[in-house]
């Protein structure tokens, strides 16, 4: 009989985002052209100065870094963190593998086996393996499509709560909504988390794509001073300047027990990459114009995403305010259904698009059955044509069993 896998092992969810690659691999074997509306990789080029870095990187051997990350990159961050009015010192920032470890490893600071998170669904699918990896699970507070995915009420929230609940996980801008939670909104549940003793953890890693800023705008929840001790901050250069490659992630706190927990996990993995470190520190002295033009790059394909889906017959969405993501209701009852039928039976002139069902989103069952994430992440005109196929399929879609 051959050894067993671990509970955990069996249990973790599948990818949402790329339970579906396997059929995109597939049709691309049959000369299918698929436009990949499905996973949140830009196409905006990383920063030229990056780029010049990674041609001009000279070092004989690339060797391990301090484990809480390079001090000049700490101090880059820093740097970073004060134009945003938030003084940090250095042993405030903990830089890790993609912002995918800084979740893992604040998770693993925070949460004991059987304790349990509080998150809006939808989420960032990940969120839920990174918890059970934790020894932990997710306990969905529900937002709405009818209600612009906003934050539910503090009492419904609070009413979500149970002895077993040690933290609230909030992403602004949101993948995969793109709502932009306003000050007022953080900072009521900071108040509850103070009120139950309870971490607040807030991924940013979209912090600076936000469309329409306003004076409610909270571009970082550091900002909320009189919560220091309990907010922890998720970041990385990822998404921001297009570096998903990288692999170079932060996570943030004032809470000096926390640190020094995160400073213990990081030693034992020994060290954040040395080489995209070298290279995220260049990438903080891009021009001003970069993170501008990338903004209303994102802005554009928005706006041509939202437009034309409101003219798929049933088909609707909220307009992002931020990130580049968006949560589609289709007329489909099955959208794991539908994505699979897309890179399996469809094309026209040669071509198909992949989306990812929103089932996977949720952690409530039977929610975003109907509702697929649409990654707004290439170019204007192939972004045309994705969504015009996405209209064609639903028109000849027939629907399981058939």
């Amino acid at each position: 009989m051959p050894a067993s896998l671990s509970q955990r092992a069996r249990h973790l969810p599948a990818s949402a985002i790329r339970r579906l690659v396997p059929l995109a691999v597939e049709a691309k074997a049959r000369g299918v052209h698929v436009h990949h509306l499905n996973i949140g990789q830009p196409d905006v080029w990383s920063p030229s100065i990056v780029i010049d870095a990674m041609h001009d990187y000279d070092e004989r051997l690339i060797a391990y870094t301090m484990s809480r990350g390079v001090p000049a990159y700490v101090d880059v961050l820093r740097e970073y963190y004060a134009a945003y009015g938030v003084a940090l010192t250095a042993d405030q920032i903990n830089v890790t593998s993609g912002g995918s470890e800084a979740l893992l490893f604040t998770l693993m600071a925070v949460l004991d086996p059987g304790d349990e998170i509080l998150i809006p669904e939808p989420y960032y699918t990940n969120y839920t393996s990174f918890a059970q990896m934790a020894g932990g699970s997710v306990v969905p507070v529900t937002t709405t499509m009818d209600e612009g995915f906003r934050l539910p009420p503090v009492a419904r929230i609070e009413a979500a709560l149970t002895p077993k609940t040690r933290a609230i996980l909030l992403c602004n801008p949101s993948n995969p909504t793109g709502v932009v939670y306003t000050r007022s909104e953080i900072e009521s549940v900071a108040a509850l988390c103070a009120k139950h003793d309870l971490w607040l953890v807030v991924d940013e890693v979209y912090r600076e794509f936000v469309f329409e800023p306003g004076p409610e705008t909270l571009r970082t929840a550091l900002a909320l001073e009189a919560y220091a001790d309990r907010v922890v901050v998720v970041d990385s250069v990822s998404k921001r300047f297009s570096m998903c490659g990288a692999r170079v992630g932060c996570v943030v706190s004032r809470h000096e027990g926390l640190m020094r927990a995160l400073l213990r996990l990081s030693d034992a993995r020994l060290s954040p990459p040395a080489v995209g470190q070298a290279l995220a520190m260049h990438a903080y002295h891009a021009p001003e114009s970069y993170l501008e033009q990338a903004v209303e790059t994102y802005r554009a394909r928005r706006d041509l995403a939202f437009a034309k889906l409101a003219d798929i017959p049933g088909a609707r969405a909220v307009l992002p305010g931020g990130a580049f993501y968006m949560i589609a209701k289709l007329p489909v009852a099955d959208s794991l259904h539908f994505g699979s039928w897309l890179l399996t039976d469809f094309a026209r002139d040669g071509e198909t698009v992949m989306v990812a069902p929103a089932g996977g989103f949720y952690a409530t069952p039977g929610l975003g059955d109907d509702e697929v994430r649409l990654a707004f992440v290439i170019d204007l005109e192939p972004l045309s044509r994705a969504m015009d196929l996405l209209a064609e399929a639903l028109r000849v879609y027939p629907g399981p069993g058939k």
